[in-house]
């Protein structure tokens, strides 16, 4: 039997390459998704048709309410997504998150007795992010492994990014190579009620960066015509 893992799934292109990768190095994989009050919801369209493409063992998606914080603009609406390049942590980090939607593929994968959860998360392109830096990862994983009745019994869990340190037009020629379908991904903050990508918003820029520099087409729908694209 395959070794089992989680995988973090929030239909964007990273996450979806992480999915590709574990399949890929022979683990059975199950994917969490959450709806959390992110103002892109839709992206969990996205997330069940990578799922389904990808024919993982099971999809989940949960339900829990980061929007009762507030505090970023993925989770206020008064708080409006920038447009524009800036400095420090950028207001679309999301307090915690990270930390939270680990705790909850940690709980899953001991039940599931998986050895692994994987996340896409990227210290490159998202390095304004505490909760996508290595020593974060580093310290998770060891609460993990003090906290879990499988690790105290000698089964210890791993916490994978194997996109951690790649830049974008990598992730993407490794993805291709693993038969990912991007254009099944949504990786905009803002897209319009038809999943539509806003083409202005950070991870808008990063994605198609990463398609440029890779030289493959980029398979976004976007809001208006960009790059000769509708």
């Amino acid at each position: 039997m395959s070794a089992r893992a989680v995988v973090l799934l929030s239909g964007g292109l990273d996450s979806a390459t992480a999915v590709a990768i574990a399949r890929a190095e022979g683990h059975e994989a199950y994917a969490m998704s959450f709806r959390y009050g992110q103002r892109h919801e839709i992206e969990l369209e996205a997330a069940g048709a990578v799922a389904r493409h990808q024919q993982v063992a099971e999809h989940r998606i949960v339900d829990i309410d980061l929007s009762a914080f507030g505090g970023s603009a993925l989770t206020d609406p008064g708080i409006d997504v920038p447009e524009a390049p800036g400095e420090g942590v950028p207001v679309t980090y999301v307090p915690a998150r990270n930390t939270i939607l680990l705790a909850y593929a940690l709980a899953w994968a001991e039940v599931l007795e998986a050895d692994a959860i994987f996340i896409g998360v990227n210290a490159v392109d998202y390095s304004g992010y505490p909760d996508c830096r290595p020593e974060f990862i580093r310290a998770f994983e060891t609460m993990a492994n003090l906290a879990t009745r499988r690790a105290i019994e000698g089964h210890g869990i791993s916490i994978r990014t194997p996109l951690i340190d790649w830049p974008k037009s990598d992730i993407i020629r490794r993805g291709v190579a693993l038969g990912v379908d991007y254009g099944l991904t949504l990786s905009c903050y803002q897209p319009d009620a038809e999943g539509r990508a806003c083409g202005a918003c950070d991870s808008c820029r990063f994605r198609a960066q990463g398609f440029a520099e890779a030289g493959i087409v980029d398979p976004t729908r976007y809001q208006l015509a960009r790059r000769g694209q509708d």
